[in-house]
């Protein structure tokens, strides 16, 4: 095996990455494995990384490869594992859970309290190499194409929505229509939801969302959300709002949608504190408010794979276009211009 290999490190702290042809391909412990990476989808976390923002410093000691969505066959094992061989399909859970914390032993390992963060803490998968801990990979079907396969970790956060919302036999808000919010939208019908409504402010979006199964679709852009969905609705409301944005007032539109008793699940990520008029809008309503991390380890990971097998999920939905490792500011550029789907980069 190649003893150096191309790939991106965020080398120092402050804006930027770099591309280097002389990392050292790593050498494992006994309890990881090495694969060969196929290729890794870009995350705003790398942007954010790029940009070196607050998020990136609070969590960050560089030098790290970056990326973390990402997949490949393995080509090493160490001698404590179990359950990999050589040549399997694996991709990575990006929150290393530690196995012994409160919430690890309490089914809540995506919550672990020693988290160690694949591409983020630890080096990751924009290389043609990466290691992981063998508790952190997850084994999947070879038929599953590779830029599919690295959507199990990005796509886990809707489905995690979803598996949160409860969703079975209920009427349920997407609100939001990126790539996540798209798998959303399959998943709540891939786990019995009775009507979807999706909403977001472009027209083409809601056409995707359509093709995914949604019921039925609101324009936030030239249409009334809270006044169309009590059309539809018969003036009640959602069962559940799965909020998959992140913006202050897609936030407040989708809960004011949500009746009495309801749920509201939020799974995208605001970048500024969010404020509430908590009596009004929540406890006298007596809404469910709830929140995602991640994934759940695996539970969410096998519903995803239901999701991907369903005809109706397709590739170009969630895909947006690919680059060469080398070409990341490219890739990176698109995903600023808010270019549609999950731009993929292959070593």
């Amino acid at each position: 095996m190649e003893k150096t290999m191309h790939g991106i490190v965020k080398e120092q702290a402050g804006p930027g990455f770099t591309y280097r042809e002389d990392i050292p391909v790593p050498v494992i412990s006994d309890d990881e494995i090495l694969f060969k990476v196929h290729c890794t989808a870009l995350c705003g976390t790398d942007v954010h990384m790029y940009e070196w923002n607050s998020w990136a410093e609070k969590r960050m000691t560089p030098p790290v490869v970056a990326g973390h969505e990402t997949c490949g066959h393995v080509v090493e094992v160490g001698k404590n594992v179990k359950g990999f061989e050589v040549g399997d399909m694996v991709s990575v859970e990006t929150h290393g859970a530690c196995g012994k914390c409160y919430y690890c032993t309490h089914d809540l390992a995506e919550l672990c309290s020693n988290q160690i963060m694949f591409g983020v803490n630890t080096n990751g998968g924009f290389a043609e190499y990466a290691k992981v801990k063998a508790s952190s990979a997850y084994k999947y079907d070879p038929s599953i194409p590779d830029e599919m396969a690295c959507m199990f970790e990005p796509m886990g956060a809707g489905v995690h929505g979803v598996e949160a919302g409860h969703v079975e036999g209920k009427t349920v808000l997407i609100g939001g229509l990126g790539a996540i919010g798209m798998t959303a939208v399959k998943a709540a019908k891939v786990l019995g939801a009775k009507t979807v409504i999706a909403t977001a402010r472009a027209d083409s979006k809601l056409e995707t969302a359509k093709a995914l199964g949604a019921d039925f679709v609101v324009n936030r852009k030239t249409q009334n959300l809270v006044e169309e969905v009590m059309k539809l609705t018969d003036g009640v409301g959602v069962d559940v709002v799965i909020e998959v944005t992140g913006v202050e007032s897609s936030i407040h539109e989708c809960l004011k949608c949500v009746h009495g008793g309801g749920r509201f699940v939020g799974v995208g990520l605001p970048t500024k504190p969010v404020t509430f008029d908590l009596t009004e809008e929540i406890l006298y309503r007596e809404i469910e408010f709830t929140g995602v991390s991640g994934r759940r380890i695996w539970g969410t990971w096998d519903n995803f794979a239901k999701v991907m097998r369903d005809p109706g999920y397709k590739l170009e939905y969630i895909i947006g276009e690919k680059f060469a490792m080398k070409d990341y500011e490219k890739a990176i550029e698109r995903l600023r211009s808010n270019a549609p789907g999950k731009n993929i980069l292959y070593p």
